[in-house]
């Protein structure tokens, strides 16, 4: 008797570990890894929303793919840099600018080039139920 609870329990256990392990696994292959989250809390009054501050730097040569959110980002530019979307003359974004992407709009594409690494301080207002980012093609 007792061995079949602990055979039960043991399946059990390792069904709920597996699911886990599979949510972590898809929340890291959505995030960014150049991402630090400062804070996160639920949004008063908004059910199912979330506000995530956070803080992430990308180094020369790498690249921020096309993605959308499922709520609004806003950035501040922490260290501005010079980027360059395929195609395009390179351009800056320079430090103190303070810009916003709404809901599910597609943005990013770009590569950080020269010698100065992209600093940016985000807040994403977003549906919890969501990854926070989805990339796009």
């Amino acid at each position: 008797m007792y061995a079949s609870i602990a055979k039960k329990f043991i399946i059990c256990a390792s069904i709920f570990l597996c699911g886990v392990a599979s949510t972590l696994v898809a929340q890291g292959l959505s995030d960014s890894p150049q991402r630090k989250e400062q804070k996160r809390a639920d949004l008063s009054g908004a059910p199912g929303m979330e506000v995530i501050s956070s803080i992430a730097e990308y180094q020369p040569g790498e690249v921020i793919d096309f993605h959308i959110h499922h709520g609004i980002e806003a950035f501040y530019v922490v260290q501005g840099a010079q980027i360059q979307v395929q195609g395009k003359e390179p351009m800056t974004l320079a430090t103190g600018a303070a810009l916003m992407n709404l809901r599910d709009v597609k943005h990013g594409g770009f590569k950080v080039i020269g010698d100065t690494p992209l600093k940016l301080f985000t807040v994403h207002i977003v549906d919890k139920s969501k990854p926070l980012y989805d990339y796009l093609k």
